[in-house]
């Protein structure tokens, strides 16, 4: 149901935090992101038509078609490019399925599960995974590869994929190249049109509703692919579709969408609408700066010896859990994963939170070695 949309105007970084109703102290934007207050009204608004028995299909075509949009305006790809899912996996599975038999596929070690275990369950076909680290990513492609798939922000460590020398790499060898844009839309400019396909679960940094997920693909791919998911919702007019055989197929990337969980979706539109409404060299200038302050302090360094920076999550080696306890008990929300204490940057953040998390950490500094 095409919908025409108004751009809100462009949001100052000063009221960032006004647009949540909480955020102090919450540094786990890389596990679930704070819902804006536009979509806790949304939500509770279609949950208030629902109960009254008011809410409609057409309404909830209305929030996808929004959400669609925005995603669009976000990762700078055409609306005809995207499709809809509910989770990350169920979206990369779409392109393992069109793996051919034998095919070799290349993942960074460590990477989400998500990202990897769709690849790995077609080894029934001989399809291989083979897994480098990160830092060797692109010089491990070679003519044999047929599809590389990383995260472009590493979940565990918070570490960035070289995409340029990926993609260069993918030229060369006519590789195909797949980017989990999980942990990094939302706070990292991304142009998703560089990749082949991209896969989005929006309920991090995007500060969606969990189950709300986006795929984009180039449209010369589109027919490559085989709609392992279609269903009603996968025909050129889905309420076309409700009954009988998928006559005619979307012509665009909606030929992949899965039948939307439609409670999530008015809050998705919300979310990403005031996303797509931000400056993103702003919101990324906000959330490293933070994020550098953080690792001058903790004398954060990469594995080659040079000082982090650039980055909206930090990890460091807390294999104990000493450093992630500390910070639970100074009322910080933090995370942990792989052995490594970790915190991530977002819009509701400020230089207090950096001040509480190293008044949290000096008398635990002497007990961690940090990296």
């Amino acid at each position: 149901m095409p919908e025409t949309l108004t751009h809100p105007a462009t949001v100052s970084a000063p009221s960032y935090r006004d647009a949540f109703a909480a955020g102090a102290g919450y540094l786990a934007a890389c596990t679930q992101g704070l819902p804006t207050r536009a979509t806790v009204e949304a939500t509770r608004a279609d949950l208030e038509r629902w109960a009254r028995g008011e809410a409609t299909p057409a309404d909830y075509d209305v929030a996808i078609s929004r959400a669609r949009a925005a995603f669009a305006r976000l990762a700078g790809v055409a609306v005809d490019d995207i499709a809809i899912g509910s989770q990350a996996s169920v979206l990369a599975s779409l392109i393992a399925a069109a793996a051919p038999d034998g095919a070799v596929v290349l993942c960074p070690e460590g990477d989400f599960a998500s990202v990897v275990a769709p690849f790995q369950a077609q080894a029934h076909r001989g399809v291989r995974v083979r897994e480098v680290p990160l830092a060797g990513l692109a010089d491990a492609i070679d003519d044999d590869t047929w599809l590389v798939a990383f995260s472009l922000v590493q979940s565990a460590t918070g570490e960035h994929a070289d995409a340029d020398a990926i993609l260069a790499a993918c030229a060369r060898t006519g590789t195909l190249s797949l980017a989990d844009l999980t942990q990094a839309l939302g706070w990292l400019p991304v142009d998703a049109s560089r990749f082949d396909v991209t896969i989005t679960h929006a309920y991090k940094w995007l500060c969606a509703p969990r189950g709300s997920a986006f795929l984009t693909v180039r449209p010369a791919l589109l027919d490559a692919l085989t709609p392992v998911h279609a269903g009603w919702y996968a025909g050129e007019d889905p309420w076309a579709s409700c009954y009988g055989p998928l006559l005619a197929p979307a012509a665009s990337a909606r030929r992949f969408d899965v039948s939307p969980a439609w409670p999530v979706w008015p809050g998705t539109a919300a979310a990403l609408e005031f996303f797509a409404s931000l400056d993103p060299a702003a919101v990324h200038a906000h959330a490293t700066g933070l994020a550098d302050r953080l690792s001058e302090a903790l004398d954060l360094t990469d594995a080659v010896g040079d000082r982090v920076r650039g980055r909206a999550v930090l990890t460091w080696p807390d294999p104990e859990g000493a450093d992630l306890a500390a910070l639970t008990a100074a009322g910080l929300r933090a995370s942990g994963r792989a052995g490594r204490a970790r915190v991530a940057f977002h819009l509701w953040n400020t230089d207090d939170d950096v001040d509480r998390i190293l008044a949290a950490l000096v008398p635990a500094a002497r007990h961690s070695s940090r990296m």
